[in-house]
């Protein structure tokens, strides 16, 4: 995935991509973990959010944003279904939308 990442950011001339890459590829203690109730507060709706590391369940989520990450655990799935927003893979993102437009990073 990280190789991707790279590729796509050097094809498409978007520095985004290759943003995310150098946060993955940090060891395992120093990637990033961020609670809903994060995402909550900086994000609008219909937004899409990227986190490079994994999403959590704490705090209070009303958002319909679409968000993408590394990882989630199973409680903010549902927490993201039940607001109206949709959680996704950062492949997938990177799918469709390499371009890298209107993304917010949080985390």
């Amino acid at each position: 995935m990280i190789d991707e990442l790279k590729r796509v950011s050097l094809a498409q001339k978007v520095n985004i991509w290759k943003r995310v890459a150098l946060d993955l590829q940090k060891p395992a203690r120093q990637q990033r973990i961020v609670n809903l109730g994060r995402i909550n507060r900086y994000a609008q709706d219909n937004e899409t959010v990227l986190v490079p590391g994994k999403v959590l369940a704490n705090g209070e989520f009303s958002r319909k944003v679409a968000i993408a990450a590394y990882s989630f655990s199973g409680s903010a799935i549902k927490k993201i279904k039940e607001s109206g927003g949709t959680a996704m893979q950062i492949p997938e993102l990177l799918q469709k939308n390499p371009q890298g437009k209107k993304i917010r990073i949080i985390g």
